[in-house]
């Protein structure tokens, strides 16, 4: 997510995850809300879980230390020779999308954590400030949080089993801790590629500086090779774009079928 400071998490109870097993995993900046298929084994996968957040957070921080660049610039960066995995993931999907390397960290942390614990379960789901990485067995839905938006809990995005693992990845101007050049109340971007998504969320959220522009923000996001569907919301205006299925909530943000 991007924009002002925001630590309100409530918007991780409108996930669609009773049925499995959650937790959290922090580590300085790295705050992660984890769903998995096997409670009985949650205590294990959630040590995992910290174990990798740990791993990548030391690789990544010190090849910012030699590389001081690749945290501040806002352009596409190409990282040095030797860099972390993570780090030439990030800089391969911000080039895509043509912004600087940490608009896909969110989205990085996420996939890297959960295809990690993939290895361990069926069904996860990871999500880092609104970037979510998600492989699920039954259908999902993902509410859609838009600040002050009457949209907010209004609205939510269904997720088939069969289109994931997916990464489903949302930037703002209004809310959350994040950079961004917009205004919109929320930019939501789905792709096989989570830090893909989150780097296009930022891309498709910096065009977004007044409601009349969603449809610009919506055009950016067609343009980025990799991007599956796109929403963009600000105030009352709303504009959607390829293979995203919206379905509404009720007023208590549940699922009225």
């Amino acid at each position: 997510m991007a924009g002002h400071m925001y630590v309100n998490r409530d918007y991780r109870n409108t996930l669609t995850n009773k049925d499995l097993k959650s937790f959290r995993v922090t580590v300085k900046e790295t705050d992660l809300y984890i769903s998995v298929d096997l409670p009985s084994f949650a205590a294990q996968l959630e040590k995992k879980a910290e174990k990798t957040v740990l791993a990548l957070r030391y690789d990544l921080e010190e090849y910012i230390s030699t590389d001081p660049v690749f945290k501040t610039t806002l352009s596409p960066y190409i990282p040095a020779p030797g860099a972390p995995l993570l780090a030439r993931i990030m800089a391969d999907a911000a080039r895509a999308a043509g912004v600087g390397p940490m608009a896909a960290v969110a989205g990085a942390f996420a996939e890297a954590v959960g295809r990690e614990l993939l290895k361990s379960c069926h069904e996860v789901i990871v999500e880092n400030g609104g970037d979510i990485f998600m492989a699920v067995t039954r259908r999902r839905l993902v509410a859609v949080f838009a600040g002050e938006s009457p949209f907010t809990g209004r609205l939510a995005i269904e997720v088939a089993p069969e289109k994931t693992p997916l990464g489903v990845c949302t930037s703002s101007g209004t809310v959350g801790p994040s950079l961004s050049m917009g205004n919109a109340d929320a930019v939501i971007i789905i792709s096989e590629s989570a830090p893909l998504a989150d780097a296009a969320a930022s891309a498709a959220g910096n065009a977004v500086k007044d409601k009349k522009e969603v449809k610009k923000g919506i055009e950016v996001a067609r343009k980025i090779p990799g991007v599956l569907g796109a929403l963009a919301i600000k105030d009352d205006k709303l504009a959607v774009w390829g293979d995203v299925d919206i379905v509404p909530l009720n007023p208590h943000g549940q699922d009225p079928r």
